[in-house]
Formats: structure tokens, C-alpha cells, sequence
């Protein structure tokens, strides 16, 4: 077991391209963002549900945009789409996700 996770974090290492690397560091904050208020929310309360709500719906949304924008960039080959056509996307999709967030949590 040990040996074949070695040989999959060693692949990983050398034939992931760094901009691949950074988004998966991102996807790992974003999972850890969300655990982290989960697990607030279940031991403290959820007086401002709206809040929580709000900040869980933006770390799973953060998540699943970021998850498109790996996609992307990995294979744009593939699609025809350029990387800064994915990037433009990404943000422009992650403002609407922000701003309902914001006009949600009041």
C-alpha cells in the first residue's frame, strides 16, 4: 500500500505542470475551509445561519470552480480553450458566486 502511494505521489511530482500544482493547493484550502466550518458550526452553534450557510455554500462553490478551472487548464488542448479564456471565466464566475454570498449572509 505504502509503495504504491510513493509511486503515485512521486508520478504527481514529475508530471504535474506547476499551475496544476498551485490550483490543487487552492482545492485543498478550499476542502479544509469548509471542514473547518462545519466543524465550528457543529460544536459552537449556528446563530447566524445565513452566515454559515453562506460561508459553507461559497467554500463548496469555491471548490467546484476551481475543480473547472484545473480542468481546463489541464486539457485545453483538448477543448480549444485557451487558459486565459478558463482563467477570465473563473473569475468572472467567482465575483457572482461572492456577490450572492455577501447579499445572502445580509
Amino acid at each position: 500500500m505504502t509503495l504504491a502511494f510513493e509511486q503515485v505521489k512521486a508520478s504527481y511530482y514529475q508530471n504535474t505542470p506547476w499551475k496544476l500544482k498551485i490550483i490543487d493547493s487552492y482545492l485543498l484550502f478550499c476542502v479544509l475551509t469548509g471542514i473547518i466550518q462545519f466543524v465550528y458550526c457543529a460544536l459552537v452553534g449556528t446563530f447566524p445561519y445565513n452566515a454559515f450557510l453562506s460561508g459553507f455554500g461559497t467554500s463548496v462553490g469555491c471548490f467546484v470552480l476551481a475543480t473547472n478551472l484545473r480542468f481546463t487548464i489541464g486539457r485545453s488542448k483538448d477543448l480549444q480553450i485557451t487558459p486565459e479564456r478558463s482563467v477570465a471565466d473563473y473569475v468572472l464566475c467567482s465575483i457572482l458566486l461572492f456577490a450572492f454570498a455577501i447579499h445572502f449572509a445580509g
